[in-house]
């Protein structure tokens, strides 16, 4: 059952709050829903969950449309330029913003449909050649350029640390992006103001909190290991 899962994740989610002294309505908890059907979100829904994450724009518009609509959907994946008209509008984040040309896009699209779009800018913090994001030393300069994109709101950052079996591997990782946060914030960038941090997923959410995460995307932990259709 959901929420069961539920319990147990929000008593780790409150049990790192309390270990780094902070508030537990600090920290945002995202369940990421991708691959699951309507039917799922649902059940979430009923027992409590609004946050939802996915990865696939049409897919997100689909469920969207057949779940309740005080749900508050977040675009986690990689987002294509040719995809964005579909979450322009109906994501109240962008968690995953790697260049200045797919925010100029989103610029764009927002422009057209005279909407304000809430921004993460996704960092490759562990330098994984397999992952999306912009390479650390980068990250200025791209919080800059959408800072001065009218229709777009920079709140933070997010990274996907790697997989590992022990979740302290990537405590340095998360701490780094933290001190990152800090170092933009402290450049006082005209309309730039980051007060988020999306990091952590099912193995690692609760070190991800002990280091200031304020958006945690968790989903096998919620939903049960994921079955991916057969091409």
């Amino acid at each position: 059952m959901f929420a069961d899962r539920l319990k147990t994740v929000e008593e780790k989610i409150e049990k790192a709050c309390e270990k780094a002294g902070r508030d537990r309505r600090e920290v945002t908890l995202i369940a990421v829903s991708k691959t699951n059907p309507a039917e799922a979100v649902r059940e979430a829904f009923d027992a409590g969950q609004r946050d939802f994450g996915e990865n696939k724009a049409q897919e997100m518009v689909a469920k969207k449309e057949a779940c309740p609509e005080e749900i508050r959907w977040h675009f986690i994946g990689n987002l294509q330029k040719n995809k964005v008209k579909y979450v322009v509008g109906n994501a109240v984040m962008i968690h995953s913003v790697s260049s200045v040309s797919l925010a100029e896009e989103i610029e764009r699209i927002a422009a057209k449909k005279s909407v304000i779009v809430p921004v993460l800018a996704e960092v490759n913090i562990a330098d994984e050649s397999t992952k999306h994001g912009i390479g650390r030393e980068d990250a200025i300069a791209l919080v800059r350029a959408m800072g001065e994109m009218p229709h777009l709101s920079v709140k933070g950052l997010m990274c996907i640390a790697p997989p590992v079996e022990d979740p302290e591997e990537n405590r340095g990782y998360f701490r780094a992006m933290r001190e990152l946060k800090d170092e933009i914030n402290a450049l006082n960038l005209p309309g730039v103001s980051l007060s988020e941090l999306s990091m952590g997923m099912s193995g690692d959410y609760s070190v991800a909190v002990e280091e200031g995460a304020t958006l945690i995307r968790v989903g096998t932990a919620l939903f049960g290991a994921r079955h991916y259709p057969q091409d």
